[in-house]
């Protein structure tokens, strides 16, 4: 009875193999140990000891930890309602096919290939408080030069608005989707009489919704596993206030607590399951290019 119900089981089973064995192995498996290290106090190496739950109870009483979650979701907002649509705002330009479109295409892009610490390195620069390019533009409105990234009151929006700029990942993306609506849907919105402006509005973006739903989901989870560039042009600081979950996690690790660095981690694998579900349940809809091609 089940080879006549599923005659091709054993060839889906072999054909799923490997990618669940792949998952077990770097995913399934790094997650549960990583759990079970949360309810011990280890420092790396040596014998774990069982403490149940006091590493979650002790991060949830830190105040710098409750700072890194706020700052988490502070990251992952901007990167899903700012910096995509920033991306949607190019791509729709570009899609139009505007003089130059190919090499403005190629320059959005272009940070992208970068590494990530020469970028770092270039804004921590223009944020320089002696003779970074913002402190001279303030300096020829006759205003004092401001410490941006040493400041509590703007460090976390400094950090925030270099991350938000490089929308050449979305926007390539998102301007492959839009390059593929029929253009007939267009030529017919001309006809009868549509501007620009309403095409967009009432074809364009309609027909991207799955696109952007996808976009705003990336961005999401990339801003809450964010470390990279924050540690590298604050570290952290100043008084912990661009702080994130990776970062605090990144420290603990390096004082040897591993037992409250895996709690942060099992912190941040949920906190970002839950934000990601719930973007999906909120934005996901049907998405009418698929409907398109039934």
């Amino acid at each position: 009875m089940s080879k006549r119900r599923n005659p091709n089981a054993v060839k889906i089973a072999l054909f799923l193999a490997p990618v669940l064995i792949l998952f077990a192995a770097f995913f399934v498996y790094p997650f549960v140990f990583t759990f079970a290290a949360s309810l011990t106090k280890w420092r790396g190496i040596g014998a774990m000891s069982w403490n149940r739950g006091a590493n979650f109870a002790k991060l949830f009483g830190d105040p710098t930890f409750r700072l890194a979650i706020r700052n988490n979701l502070v990251w992952a907002l901007a990167s899903g309602f700012v910096q995509v649509p920033l991306a949607a705002l190019v791509a729709l330009i570009l899609a139009r096919e505007p003089r130059g479109w190919k090499f403005l295409r190629t320059v959005y892009f272009l940070p992208n290939v970068i590494s990530t610490v020469a970028l770092a390195m270039v804004w921590t620069a223009l944020y320089n408080p002696q003779y970074g390019a913002f402190n001279g533009l303030r300096a020829l409105l006759g205003l004092e030069p401001k410490n941006w990234l040493g400041d509590t009151s703007t460090a976390l929006a400094a950090v925030v608005i270099q991350g938000v700029l490089y929308i050449g990942y979305f926007m390539i993306i998102i301007l492959a989707a839009a390059m593929n609506i029929p253009r007939e849907l267009y030529e017919a919105a001309e006809i009868d009489g549509a501007t620009t402006l309403q095409q967009e509005f009432r074809i364009t973006l309609p027909m991207l919704r799955g696109t952007l739903v996808t976009a705003v989901t990336l961005a999401m989870a990339y801003g809450m596993r964010h470390f990279e560039a924050t540690y590298l042009m604050t570290g952290g600081g100043p008084a912990y206030s661009t702080t994130t979950m990776g970062i605090d996690l990144f420290l603990k690790m390096d004082a040897l607590r591993y037992g409250e660095a895996s709690a942060a981690g099992v912190i941040l694998i949920l906190l970002g399951t839950v934000v990601i579900v719930g973007i999906r349940r909120l934005l996901g809809k049907a998405d009418p290019m698929a409907e398109a091609g039934q």
